[in-house]
């Protein structure tokens, strides 16, 4: 009776991942469809300790494991969402994928190592088994040195030994070949582990030579892996619950990797097998060397532009996120709007470290959902723009991605040098991920406002506030 009513219970939450899901397809819902989700997973625990004590199979030691691995999961998972920044959120994302994939990869190799009679598994336990292992585990040690890239304890340039690519091409055939043995003998205890360890091999040589600036690529790909093992994990234990989760996971993900890889122009196959590293080679510009010419404003300088512009842009990019200054910028811009000043803002998909990023963090300034644009609704409008002012955003910005021959090439961008005015909040003329010289801070109707973009947009509102009043 109670596994009947857990079953139940199993399949409620499921509808309730499903609709969750289906909410945070907007803002304006993304919140409710988060808490929904996290309740709906709550639940689900609850049932599975509820059907654990139920059958009364786990030890005193097994529920003392139990109630610690969970207090200490909910305390690492409430420090982490209290204290990680916006701007360290991918390398987060990136561990929770470790986790999830590690997870599942154990539930496999527990389930054939503790199965009564292992030799007499059929394929249709031994074969989700198997492909667990090979995902959860590949998923596990790629999402590792994915966030140690995007931490900076791995270098972001691409890594490449001798034999690597040679490498990547065995291990796959070595998957074949023990996921084979694995069902053909699921006893063998040297297929099991020799085919965790060789996913585990796989997992670091298929990301070390990708470059840093696309990891958030890798990590959405890995996200999709992650809900493949949990998927996989769903058929070995035979639990409905788990295949619709991670196959929910898993399409998510599938979904925004090749729209990540859209918006940079780039092919998932170009970045995973080629291991070229969009942002980390020191490809120069056309005409790269030459002195630059940039035109230095200031404060007061920028202020009067945006007091009498009719029409503003704002370009939030990484710089934003990690000086945390949009709290500054939706006072400016709220500033603005009360003068009748036109006011939206031009969201790049890939602006930031990962999809979404700027939404988030400008919905914390609670910046109205209506003035968040997307690119191609933006961009006819930047010609009407009296000013579009450019905050901590590089190689989204580049008029170079239009020309061929450099490492942005036919990368969509924001069209900003369309605007009439450009002014660029930049600490320096440092280059952005893709390493070359950014064409837009040289551009005659451009003015570079260097400071930091916190203290920046605060002098900004102090100055229009003067002129405004």
């Amino acid at each position: 009776m109670v596994s009947d009513t857990v079953h139940y219970v199993f399949l409620a939450a499921a509808a309730c991942f499903v609709l969750g899901l289906h909410l945070m397809n907007h803002p304006r819902t993304a919140r409710r469809g988060n808490t929904l989700s996290a309740a709906a997973m709550s639940v689900a625990i609850a049932a599975t300790v509820w059907l654990v004590a139920d059958e009364g199979t786990i030890t005193r030691t097994g529920w003392l494991v139990l109630t610690t691995g969970g207090l200490v999961g909910a305390t690492l998972g409430l420090w982490a969402a209290r204290e990680v920044r916006m701007t360290a959120m991918p390398q987060l994302v990136s561990l929770f994928n470790a986790v999830g994939g590690g997870a599942a990869a154990l539930i496999a190799v527990n389930d054939l190592l503790q199965a009564e009679d292992a030799a007499a598994l059929s394929a249709r336990v031994s074969l989700p088994g198997a492909l667990d292992i090979v995902i959860g585990a590949v998923t596990f040690s790629g999402s590792l040195v994915a966030a140690g890239k995007l931490q900076g304890v791995v270098s972001g340039a691409p890594v490449v030994f001798p034999g690597a690519r040679v490498l990547n091409v065995l291990l796959p055939g070595l998957f074949v070949a023990g996921t084979v043995r694995l069902v053909l003998a699921p006893d063998s205890g040297a297929a099991l582990y020799g085919l965790t360890a060789v996913a585990l091999l796989f997992g670091v040589t298929l990301v070390l030579p990708i470059g840093g600036a696309d990891m958030p690529v890798v990590i959405a790909l890995l996200n999709a892996f992650t809900g493949s093992a949990v998927a996989m994990a769903g058929f070995v234990l035979d639990e409905t619950a788990l295949i619709v989760a991670g196959m929910l996971v898993s399409a998510s993900g599938g979904i925004l990797t090749k729209l990540m890889a859209d918006a940079m122009n780039r092919s998932i196959a170009g970045i995973v097998i080629g291991g070229f590293g969009t942002g980390d080679s020191a490809t120069a510009a056309p005409g790269a060397g030459a002195p630059a010419q940039v035109r230095s404003l200031s404060a007061d300088d920028v202020a009067i532009q945006l007091a009498y512009a009719g029409k503003v842009v704002f370009v939030p990019g990484y710089g934003l996120a990690a000086a945390q200054a949009q709290h500054e910028l939706g006072d400016l811009a709220k500033l603005l709007a009360d003068h009748g000043v036109d006011v939206s803002y031009a969201v790049h998909p890939v602006a930031g470290r990962m999809p979404g990023h700027m939404n988030v963090l400008l919905a914390e300034a609670d910046v109205p959902y209506t003035q968040l644009k997307e690119m191609d609704e933006i961009n006819p409008e930047f010609p009407q723009a009296d000013v579009a002012l450019v905050i901590g955003a590089n190689d989204v910005t580049n008029p170079i991605a239009r020309r061929p021959g450099n490492a942005i090439s036919g990368m969509p961008i924001l069209d900003v040098d369309r605007a009439k005015s450009v002014v660029v909040i930049k600490r320096s003329m440092g280059h952005g991920y893709a390493g070359i010289d950014n064409e837009l801070y040289t551009d005659p109707k451009t003015g570079m406002f260097f400071t930091d973009a916190k203290k920046g947009l605060a002098e900004l509102k102090a100055a229009v506030g003067e002129f405004v009043s």
